[in-house]
């Protein structure tokens, strides 16, 4: 139980603390009855996510999570699994190469207009909404969530995740007035949810992942649990993740510059960016995958061994929880040099670099991430400079089911184009 207590009291600082002291593979943790074990050795990870589901798969820690996105892909394994990522997997890969750019880099322009004309704004409150905006848009097409929409699909899930972030170590079960004070406030989450999604599938487009997924013949439950499960892992991943460049390119503005003048590098006769051009844009992917190494939205992923087994030198039961912790991983000094410096040098495609994941089950919307963070990027550095006021230093984040960005206050302005500085020259 001690180590439940300190991973309680802290759970970034806990996974640090263990994982970089670590002297063996796999570090068993006090975290209750069963057998847990943090991997501490980046060269076991693709190994245990590349395992036959029949000897380690997902387990119980990750089944909690079905609470809200029931059983949707996050939580299936099988055939089942298979074939529902194979279909989203081609549906997004398809518009990352051409046809998404356009309209994700419309949508950025509009919401940095909008951090232009508000003065000071809270990162994550903005970018939150900008990547179920995004998300949205290519579940069911441009413009069909509203508003307000958004912003009750945002406060639903903030209604139930930090009760549910909590239950998923928890070993002493809540007292039952507690318990079903927390089920009805999920219950009403999943409600807005639902009402939500229901509304936006009923005018979703044609050519949109929805009706990609409506090819698969599922439940209109397992329908609205997927597409769910869209909507809050890309409000999640992309929107933390965006709060962390926007503070990057504050807190280095000569990087900042440089972003700049790839971005217009990369533009056609009409000032959009070329999709044709984006591979050749080294310096935000870099930036954008440093930043992700910093700050990796999700900072644990759990697997569980089916059968009796050996691992790391250790003869694992069955039933063993395996946690791997991104947020450790990528900062140890094992693997990084001056792990807490952000230097876009480095090298992003090691063993200890995993932050969607790892080998076949790595996150199905990969791509689509780094594609909206990258544009995200190229487009405020093009048009803005950012202005941290006192976040110079980030604030700690904040570990929920995800990492949760904490209250940065900043603002945006208009950056001085290449014909206006040589005039001031």
């Amino acid at each position: 139980m001690s180590d439940l207590i300190a991973f309680q009291r802290d759970q970034l600082g806990f996974f640090l603390q263990r994982g970089n002291d670590a002297t063996e593979p796999l570090v068993r943790l006090s975290m209750g009855t069963g057998h847990v074990y943090l991997v501490s050795d980046a060269d076991l990870v693709r190994p245990i996510m590349k395992a036959d589901e029949s000897v380690i798969d997902k387990g119980r820690l990750i089944y909690k999570l079905r609470e809200i996105i029931g059983e949707s892909s996050m939580v299936l394994s099988g055939e089942e699994h298979r074939k529902r990522r194979a279909v989203m997997h081609a549906q997004m890969s398809r518009g990352v190469t051409s046809e998404y750019v356009p309209e994700i880099s419309a949508i950025i322009r509009q919401c940095a207009a909008q951090m232009a004309m508000s003065g000071s704004f809270d990162a994550h409150q903005v970018t939150a909404s900008l990547a179920v905006r995004i998300i949205a848009t290519i579940l069911f097409g441009h413009g069909v969530l509203t508003t307000a929409d958004e912003n009750a699909l945002i406060n639903a899930l903030h209604l139930a995740e930090d009760d549910l972030a909590a239950q998923i170590f928890k070993i002493i079960p809540d007292l039952p007035w507690v318990r079903s004070r927390k089920k009805a406030k999920l219950s009403e989450a999943n409600k807005t949810m639902e009402f939500v999604v229901e509304k936006a599938r009923s005018n979703a487009k044609r050519h949109s992942l929805i009706s990609a997924l409506e090819e698969l013949n599922l439940s209109e439950k397992a329908m609205q649990e997927e597409i769910l499960l869209n909507l809050l892992a890309g409000h999640h991943t992309s929107g933390s993740a965006a709060s962390w460049v926007l503070y990057f390119l504050g807190k280095f503005p000569d990087l900042a510059e440089e972003i700049a003048q790839e971005a217009r590098g990369l533009t056609d006769a009409n000032g959009e960016i070329d999709p044709r051009r984006l591979s050749s844009a080294k310096t935000s992917l870099a930036f954008v995958k440093e930043t992700l190494r910093l700050y990796p939205s999700a900072y644990w992923l759990s697997r569980e061994t089916k059968q009796e087994m050996e691992l790391g030198g250790r003869k694992l039961p069955a039933g063993s929880s395996l946690l791997i912790s991104p947020w450790q991983m990528q900062r140890n000094p094992r693997y990084w040099p001056e792990p807490e410096k952000f230097d876009i040098t480095r090298n992003h495609s090691g063993a200890a670099y995993m932050p969607f994941g790892s080998g076949p089950r790595v996150c199905v919307g990969m791509s689509l991430a780094l594609l909206e963070l990258q544009l995200f990027a190229l487009e405020i550095a093009a048009s803005f400079e950012v202005d941290l006021g006192n976040n110079v230093t980030a604030p700690p984040p904040i570990p929920a089911i995800t990492i949760i960005p904490p209250p940065m206050e900043m603002r945006v302005t208009p950056r001085a184009t290449p014909q206006h500085q040589q005039m001031v020259a």
